[in-house]
């Protein structure tokens, strides 16, 4: 009896710790610090598995994009302001991918606070993004980033080591995409010809 005694507390001892929710961060990832851990089911579409540079299944970081910079949008469904600025982003991603020397280099994903997949998917069709977004329906992402309103943008560098850092950590006001893309390329150090 004793010894079922036991066993139950070391199991519900072990439940607290190994289940207890991570804290939220404080403050959003700060330029020159790497990007907190996250993990993310790779995307069920061919497209964007193949857009990210992805295997067929499982987790993956966000480093593991292949990569030479990824941009990340916090948005929720909700956000007026995310709504205003899906054309703006749409349109950076269009000047991306338009031009050889930028295609493959910059990579661009969204992560929806506090969205369930299906409220992602009624975002994605409404506003006609094209690249991959993510479900944090339950806000871990958003916690462990700083529990940052919306919409927020992080950009991080890969460097030729595998290791990255973030150069751009700020909450929205895209007003032109043109605008946008070489304030991005400026701050990773990467020039309009896509090269460095």
């Amino acid at each position: 009896m004793k010894r079922i005694i036991i066993l139950f507390i070391a199991v519900a001892v072990s439940a607290l710790i190994f289940n207890h929710p991570v804290p939220a961060a404080e403050s959003p990832p700060v330029k020159g610090e790497t990007l907190p851990e996250i993990n993310l089911a790779v995307p069920q579409k061919s497209e964007h598995r193949s857009y990210l540079g992805l295997p067929v299944s499982g987790l993956f970081k966000i480093p593991d994009i292949k990569a030479r910079v990824i941009l990340i949008e916090i948005f929720s469904m909700y956000c007026p302001h995310c709504q205003k600025e899906a054309p703006e982003i749409n349109e950076m991603y269009k000047l991306v991918e338009d031009k050889p020397n930028l295609r493959g280099k910059i990579k661009l994903i969204g992560i929806g606070a506090g969205n369930s997949p299906y409220e992602v998917e009624i975002f994605r069709k409404t506003y006609n993004i094209p690249f991959p977004l993510f479900s944090d329906g339950d806000f871990s992402i958003h916690d462990i980033l700083g529990e940052v309103r919306t919409p927020y943008f992080i950009g991080i560098k890969i460097n030729d080591d595998g290791s990255h850092k973030v150069f751009y950590s700020r909450l929205g006001g895209i007003e032109k995409a043109d605008k946008f893309l070489e304030l991005i390329l400026r701050l990773a150090g990467l020039k309009q010809g896509g090269s460095k």
